[in-house]
């Protein structure tokens, strides 16, 4: 039976055809080489069955570029990693933080802002050139859940009532001119249609088209501590906990390494792994 003429399970229970393309696409993102990303897809090719879900396909690829290099299969999982952030929220606001400072703004997290009608607690406010953005991150710990319309609305009204307040106080030195929501799944078609119509700037995994998280970190390197391969569960939670979101945190820093009672020859080996992501 031919590849696209078998069926898949996403994990939202969606049933979709296998696109060998999309795999490759994925694939090539890991910086892996041409020859050995072939290799990858005739092997996931053969072992295609009918009602796979896209789980199975997944482990199978990250177990084989695991095995020809570590940072390979630490791009690959970049997603996965970022539903490691959890299972709180606390973690990815910092992650998106850490995005935006790199891109040139200064941020504040879980600021305490008042509105017209009430006080707001806002996840992220981030300043660049006298302007300020009020920046709410929706995280879920489960693959498949979308954020839908819901969501924008009650974020879109948050904002309002927020800005309602500022325009009307020179206590505010600067001039709030967005909103954003920024989610590390996906969003449904009707609240991508009400961002667009309420000027609420929406970030999710992909979207905008080549400008959203997956893109974003890719182009500034900014890989979370849960792509880390070598790193287990316990230490990364560990490292989490201590604030350390980022790869790039780690590079220089054996302190928390050592506070976790790491070898050396695995904190070599780890620190070459965060080297090799930051310097891709």
């Amino acid at each position: 039976m031919k590849s696209d003429a078998i069926d898949i399970i996403k994990s939202s229970g969606e049933k979709v055809k296998f696109s060998l393309e999309k795999l490759k696409s994925s694939l090539k993102k890991s910086g892996a080489e041409n020859i050995f990303i072939t290799q990858i897809l005739d092997k996931v090719r053969d072992e295609l069955y009918q009602g796979i879900s896209t789980k199975e396909i997944y482990n199978r690829a990250f177990a084989l570029l695991k095995k020809q290099k570590g940072c390979f299969a630490s791009k690959y999982k970049l997603k996965k990693a970022i539903y490691e952030l959890g299972p709180t929220g606390f973690p990815f606001e910092r992650f998106v933080s850490a995005i935006l400072k790199y891109s040139g703004y200064t941020t504040e997290t879980d600021k305490i802002i008042p509105g017209t009608c009430v006080t707001h607690e806002v996840d992220i406010v981030a300043n660049k050139n006298s302007e300020t953005t009020l920046i709410e991150c929706k995280f879920h710990s489960e693959e498949g859940l979308n954020c839908n319309v819901k969501i924008p609305l009650y974020i879109h009204s948050r904002y309002n009532d927020i800005k309602n307040h500022w325009d009307l106080n020179p206590e505010f030195n600067s001039h709030l001119t967005q909103g954003w929501l920024v989610t590390n799944t996906r969003f449904t078609e009707d609240a991508i249609q009400y961002g667009r119509c309420a000027n609420l700037y929406l970030l999710s995994w992909d979207y905008p088209e080549n400008n959203g998280l997956k893109d974003r970190i890719d182009r500034l390197n900014l890989y979370p501590i849960t792509v880390s391969t070598l790193l287990t569960n316990r230490e990364k939670q560990f490292l989490l906990s201590r604030d350390i979101v980022l790869c790039r945190d780690l590079i220089g820093d054996a302190f928390f390494l050592d506070h976790l009672g790491i070898s050396e020859v695995r904190k070599d080996k780890i620190f070459n792994e965060i080297a090799l992501l930051c310097n891709s």
